[in-house]
């Protein structure tokens, strides 16, 4: 069986990251018999500069992006029919948070093999129920239903541990031209860039794995 080393570079605040893992691991559940895959997740922030209160989601996407209100309503619309393709079901979402606390312990449950789930968690709680991914008690929470340990992970919270590894693993990825994401690399050496339909991502990894 071949393997296969996926890093899945992302952001808790993106919701295209949402989709994306979600179609990564339809792929990988279609080539499971075939291919064996170690994923680990990347940190990348989109708002690394915003503060602990975050902003309010319309007023933010206008600033960064010069989108209307009926532009808005269109790319929900899009990425909740986008996410209802592949599982993910998208929920009001009204602020956007810094993830940062988020990413610092995220680089900590890829130490304990817990990475994808937390991410999976912490997606959830953002993109479907609306929540702050950067709050403790959320971040917490999101720990304990993966089966991490939350002493642990409040102990990590209430310092800066990690930190400096999470911004070393960001620099990394900006330097190889990382400007968006999701953004996959499988092997080290072959990127597929987007939220790719699971097919798409299916066609790559057997070609990558038969290369």
């Amino acid at each position: 069986m071949n393997k296969l080393d996926i890093a899945f570079v992302s952001d808790v605040a993106c919701p295209w990251c949402a989709i994306g893992l979600a179609s990564l691991e339809r792929a990988l559940a279609h080539v499971g018999k075939e291919i064996a895959a170690d994923v680990h997740v990347e940190p990348f922030e989109l708002n690394p500069d915003m503060g602990p209160e975050g902003a309010e989601l319309q007023a933010y996407i206008a600033r960064k992006y010069g989108r209307t209100p009926d532009q808005v309503a269109q790319a929900q619309a899009m990425i909740r029919d986008r996410g209802a393709q592949v599982g993910f079901d998208f929920g009001p979402r009204k602020h956007v948070w810094n993830t940062f606390d988020a990413h610092r312990l995220l680089h900590w449950a890829q130490l304990e093999g817990r990475a994808v789930a937390l991410k999976r968690a912490l997606l959830r709680a953002y993109h479907g129920e609306g929540r702050n991914p950067g709050a403790h008690d959320v971040l917490l929470q999101a720990a304990g239903e993966v089966g991490l340990d939350t002493a642990r992970a409040k102990a990590i919270l209430e310092t800066d541990e990690f930190a400096s590894g999470v911004r070393a693993r960001e620099r990394y990825w900006v330097e190889r031209g990382v400007r968006g994401v999701p953004f996959v690399v499988v092997n080290g050496k072959y990127a597929i860039e987007g939220a790719q339909p699971p097919e798409v991502f299916e066609q790559a990894l057997r070609e990558i794995a038969s290369a």
